[in-house]
């Protein structure tokens, strides 16, 4: 296993409760196993303590990147959340702590 780190890094961003999380990977090599293993449904598991929404995954292959909407993640929105990070810019981190099988 190996964690999303190893192969790329991340950005996030937030508009209401929604959080948008980018995986921009470092090269090709990284770029088709992040492609083939940072699924939605991996995605899901690793916010489901407290993302509520759906999360759906847009594939960017120009720029070797993945682009994550979580929806219900960030307690109400920025005006209503009592999180520390009520924009969820901390979420990156998270997303970049995701194990995944390497190469196959």
């Amino acid at each position: 296993m190996i964690r999303v780190n190893d192969l790329a890094h991340g950005r996030a961003g937030d508009k209401g409760n929604t959080s948008n999380i980018s995986v921009i990977a470092f090269d090709g090599a990284g770029w088709k196993i992040l492609r083939e293993q940072l699924t939605v449904a991996v995605v899901q598991q690793a916010f489901a303590h407290f993302a509520t929404g759906p999360v759906i995954r847009y594939e960017l292959p120009r720029l070797q990147a993945l682009n994550f909407v979580i929806h219900g993640a960030l307690g109400g929105g920025v005006t209503r959340s009592l999180a520390q990070d009520a924009h969820g810019k901390s979420l990156s981190s998270l997303m970049m702590t995701i194990e995944i099988p390497g190469a196959q």
